[in-house]
């Protein structure tokens, strides 16, 4: 009996030795370090890039950065300066989390267009297929000439429906709680990009903004606003999940994104950098306020964890981001995982704003930004680049001609009289020797 027992326990041992060795041989890759050269970059010439970022935490700008750049899939250049919070004298590292803001939206927008890969969306869609409260939108009409401004504005029917499309490229009308109803907007509370404190599912909020006036007519113009928060109530709908599942299931883990989350877990809180703002006097930088709000810490690690922002909620790490920004350069496929065809991501990284004014030498994709006219634009980069950032003053950019990608993440509001973002821009391109 006692050879019996001994034999099932190495069975089990063994069984169990397995199931490990294929979680991890099934898990993705660490994205893999290499020497600059061996990707036509310059590591003399990337010190300059380091020097020039360190500089920012040496004037008292900012507490700490984290910067990655991969080239051909490779990490070319990893750096952390400075600290994660100034008080404990907690120093910056790579795998510091970061609240990611509107870097979030670009992650919806892939899970939208998961979706209609899936057949069950499509992105030409009225939205009100999918958010029926959202039929019969009404646009204010501005009254600044002279109206009372505490009357609500005047309001028209919407001229056509809003769809998905133009929730992707934000040309829906509809903004942050700004323009001329900015008035009914405040008072039902729907102002700003901030929801890590609310107690209600984002589906419930979306719709109460329904019952609200737009700020433009869909399609007249671009205009930045709730567009990729309603996006996720439609991913939420049309997938039958939550959206935190959602993005968990079909983004995250397939990506190995292991510390992206819309709340931090407990566990994981003393990773997350702290929130700095300049000092009214100007001179240099203190941690913002515990309070809630859009300045302040927020509540991403004690909030009630109920509302899933899909255009500012998300936290990541540079490593994270970098998998996700990654995989969209390889045409939707990273460590064997396909997430889209290389035909979505075209699509996604198209100007589809037409003759729609936006910024100089730029237009906007499904998600992205993109680089349509190099010297209109006047910065070093390449046509057909795109990205975004977020409020708390980080960046990214993929750039396909020179199959680059860039992140770059800090903690400041607001961004006041800062240029390391050129400073990054400059730093990256000169080391490109081949």
């Amino acid at each position: 009996m006692k050879n019996i027992s001994s034999v099932r326990c190495i069975a089990n041992t063994f069984s169990l030795l397995l199931i490990i060795s294929f979680s991890l041989a099934s898990y993705s890759q660490e994205l893999r370090v290499s020497k600059p050269e061996n990707a036509g970059m310059s590591s003399q010439r990337l010190e300059r890039l380091e020097a020039a970022l360190e500089t920012y935490i040496q004037d008292n700008k900012l507490a700490g950065n984290v910067a990655i750049v991969l080239r051909d899939g490779q990490i070319v250049f990893e750096a952390a300066n400075g600290f994660r919070d100034i008080a404990s004298d907690s120093p910056m590292k790579i795998d510091t989390m970061f609240r990611i803001a509107s870097q979030t939206k670009a992650i919806i927008s892939v899970g939208i267009m998961m979706l209609q890969e899936q057949g069950k969306l499509k992105i030409n869609d009225p939205l009100w297929r999918y958010l029926p409260e959202w039929r019969g939108s009404k646009v204010a009409l501005d009254s600044s000439g002279g109206a009372d401004p505490s009357e609500p504005p005047p309001l028209q029917n919407a001229d056509r429906a809003i769809t998905i499309r133009h929730l992707l490229t934000h040309t829906s009308g509809i903004s942050y709680g700004g323009g001329p109803a900015q008035q009914q907007w405040k008072e039902a509370d729907i102002q700003g990009w901030y929801f890590a404190d609310r107690e209600e599912p984002i589906r419930e909020t979306v719709k109460r903004m329904a019952t609200l006036p737009l700020s433009a007519q869909p399609g007249e113009r671009w205009v930045y606003g709730y567009n990729t928060d309603i996006l996720g109530a439609v991913i939420e709908v049309a997938s039958g999940m939550r959206l935190d599942r959602f993005l968990l299931q079909h983004v995250f883990e397939p990506l190995g994104m292991k510390d992206t989350h819309f709340y931090v877990p407990r566990e994981k809180a003393s990773r997350l950098a702290t929130v700095y703002q300049p000092k009214t006097d100007g001179r240099g930088i203190e941690a913002a306020p515990r309070l809630n709000g859009m300045q302040s810490q927020g509540m991403y690690v004690e909030g009630p964890k109920i509302s899933f922002s899909g255009g500012a909620g998300l936290i990541s790490t540079a490593q994270d981001y970098a998998r996700f920004l990654q995989m969209t350069l390889n045409g939707g496929e990273l460590d064997g995982k396909r997430l889209l065809s290389r035909k979505s991501v075209e699509l996604m990284t198209t100007n589809h704003l037409g003759d729609t004014p936006f910024r100089k030498g730029q237009g906007f994709g499904l998600g992205f930004s993109v680089v349509t006219d190099l010297g209109t634009r006047g910065s070093l980069g390449s046509e057909g680049e795109y990205g975004w950032g977020g409020a708390y003053h980080s960046t990214y950019w993929v750039d396909p001609a020179e199959r680059l990608v860039v992140v770059y993440l800090t903690q400041i509001r607001p961004a006041i009289g800062l240029n390391d973002y050129e400073a990054l821009r400059n730093g990256v391109y000169q080391a490109i020797i081949d």
